[in-house]
């Protein structure tokens, strides 16, 4: 390289790499970053989305949303999707990777999972390999308020009175929240077994021999070394939490009832774009709903930071 330039051999070398950048990168400006750029612009209107002429309202969409009761329930029924459902799906993922993994303890000098736990991580993941529109459905005829439902049939076999899994407002959410951790929980086994797998076994079997048991072995070796997919997970399942659309589609009465007690922002916004073409103002749900996942996600990943252990 001489005079500042880059030798031919380079400028070879460069346009290569950015001839396989530019298409990926135009799609994805296109198709992801452009449509950003005008749901913001459309949250500023009052579009309909019928018409291609709008005007500009300014903030009168988001102060609409202030007054919104439908709205901030929405937002409540998240917060309580962000504390619940992360917190139950990675405690009962965490108990059966470990299990799965290590959970049979010593043997011939090696630390084992429980029997057959190959056989349990593939049964562990089968929920993700059905479409959330199906087990939608699946949990519709699981869930029935009367005795034609799986869990009101057993119920009654036993002498109790059937449940409104779906039809009580104090019981609808916590049941969509259930689903959702059934649904989720499998490929999280997964996700925190191969972080499992990837620790060396020593590190085990020499605090196996100086007498930890498996609650030392969880939580002083397992969870610090396991810091780093724990946290990806956990931010993937914040954001799966501010999503609920297809499961509270399909389950609730009403479509996020009964009385709105399950109703989500992506449903409200679904609901009022294309049921009452009010598109600025859905926009601006969707730009409130952007702001609050990317908080979240930048909050999380700030409060959890902590140093890499390396081997």
């Amino acid at each position: 390289m001489r005079h500042g330039k880059l030798s031919p051999v380079l400028l070879r070398k460069y346009g290569f790499i950015a001839s396989f950048l530019a298409v990926p990168l135009i799609l994805y400006v296109v198709f992801v970053i452009w449509q950003y750029i005008q749901a913001f612009q459309i949250s500023f209107t009052n579009s309909r989305g019928i018409s291609p002429n709008f005007d500009y309202v300014g903030f009168d969409n988001f102060t609409r949303l202030f007054d919104d009761e439908v709205f901030w329930a929405a937002v409540r029924h998240h917060v309580v999707l962000l504390l619940a459902m992360p917190l139950i799906t990675v405690a009962i993922a965490l108990f059966f990777s470990f299990m799965l993994n290590l959970g049979g303890g010593q043997k011939n000098g090696k630390m084992t999972g429980v029997p057959g736990s190959a056989f349990y991580k593939i049964v562990f993941f089968f929920p993700q390999v059905l479409a959330v529109a199906i087990v939608g459905v699946l949990f519709q005829a699981i869930l029935r308020p009367d005795k034609s439902g799986v869990i009101n049939s057993a119920l009654h076999a036993v002498g109790v009175d059937p449940v409104g899994w779906l039809i009580s407002p104090s019981l609808a959410l916590w049941t969509i929240i259930g689903v959702m951790v059934w649904q989720a929980v499998g490929f999280y086994v997964v996700l925190f077994s191969a972080g499992m797998s990837s620790i060396p076994r020593d590190v085990f079997e020499a605090a196996a021999l100086d007498g930890a048991g498996r609650f030392v072995l969880f939580f002083r070796i397992t969870l610090p070394l396991l810091w780093d997919t724990l946290q990806v997970g956990w931010v993937y399942l914040g954001i799966a939490a501010f999503d609920g659309f297809a499961l509270v589609q399909v389950l609730s009465v009403d479509r996020g009832g009964p009385d709105n007690a399950t109703t989500v922002l992506p449903l409200e916004i679904w609901r009022t774009a294309f049921t009452y073409s009010k598109y600025g103002v859905a926009s601006a749900m969707g730009v409130a709903l952007f702001f609050m996942t990317l908080t979240f996600a930048v909050l999380t990943l700030r409060v959890t930071r902590r140093e890499r252990i390396e081997f």
